[in-house]
């Protein structure tokens, strides 16, 4: 079961190749549908993920695609279940496991749910082709919080999330993410990055998960959007500086997530993130939800014969 959590991890990561983060709910989905002027229906949901993940060579650059529990049941057009037409392109099906966030009990901060069966959800997930898994924590930064109770909070949830998949034989991404929204700056997110980190990695000691059979998605160190901008550069300094004193070295690997960056801005991070002169023991790739689809959404908006092509070049591209 170890092994095979460990060979899965490195599979992912193997290559240069990263994640595609579709598991975005039905909710958020539609919104997103609303935005091109598409009605949020499970027919449209599928359609546009199927052309994504129809893609050509989509396994040249992905390694592996987040699904929602919704997409893990679906086909494509002609029949082939999604699972098994990403397997035939060497891509591997991952769920989305969380239940999403809720408020702390006397505190406007976030702890995630989702654990409640979640030893039977993942058991039938496998049955369905899921090998690997994601679950997020949020963090927001202010002059007073991340508190210790939201620090403990959520590390013990992706503690406890981390172990359920390891012991169903399915790899767990575990996502601590420091939010961009407010006004601090990069030391200050730096800071929190640091302690939210060292919290979740000691609960994965806690929990007894086996870091080698794990991948971290982890936000960038960046100022807060409401902050002066930082160039690639100090982006990846910063980034990598936090992660080299905190991220132990037998993590498998860490998938980035864009966490409200463009397009541009997010490819332009990581490329300056791989392209610093500094040796790392985990390899950095991403994990992109709205970085890799939002140009793609809005071909699929734009409807006529060319629609499939468009949505996939720009996906590709």
């Amino acid at each position: 079961m170890v092994n095979q959590c460990r060979d899965i991890a490195k599979r992912l990561v193997e290559g240069g190749k990263g994640l595609l983060a579709a598991d975005e709910s039905n909710t958020t989905m539609g919104k997103r549908l609303a935005d091109i002027g598409f009605e949020n229906t499970p027919e449209n949901r599928r359609l546009f993920r199927e052309m994504l993940f129809t893609t050509p060579d989509i396994g040249t650059y992905c390694s592996g695609v987040i699904l929602f529990e919704e997409t893990l049941e679906q086909h494509t057009t002609e029949g082939t279940p999604f699972v098994k037409m990403l397997e035939k392109a060497g891509v591997l099906a991952g769920i989305k496991v969380d239940l999403g966030t809720t408020t702390l009990p006397n505190s406007s901060e976030y702890t995630t749910q989702g654990l409640d069966g979640l030893r039977t959800r993942f058991a039938n997930f496998y049955q369905k082709g899921a090998r690997f898994a994601k679950w997020r924590g949020v963090f927001t930064i202010s002059d007073v919080t991340p508190t210790e109770q939201a620090l403990y909070a959520n590390a013990e949830a992706l503690a406890h999330y981390s172990a359920l998949a390891q012991e169903a034989n399915i790899v767990p991404i575990v996502e601590p993410e420091v939010l961009m929204d407010g006004n601090h700056t990069q030391s200050r997110c730096a800071e929190v990055t640091e302690a939210v980190l060292t919290a979740v990695f000691d609960a994965l000691a806690r929990h007894k998960v086996d870091l080698e059979g794990i991948l971290l998605k982890p936000n960038m160190v960046i100022s807060g959007t409401g902050s002066k901008a930082n160039t690639a550069e100090e982006v990846a300094m910063a980034t990598v500086a936090s992660f080299q004193k905190v991220v132990p070295t037998k993590v498998a690997g860490i998938v980035f997530l864009s966490g409200g960056q463009g397009e541009v801005e997010a490819t332009e991070n990581l490329q300056a993130i791989n392209a610093l002169n500094v040796e790392n023991p985990w390899p950095l790739t991403f994990s992109y939800g709205r970085a890799l689809q939002k140009s793609a959404l809005e071909a699929f908006g734009q409807c006529g014969d060319e629609q499939r092509l468009n949505v996939q070049k720009a996906f590709a591209y």
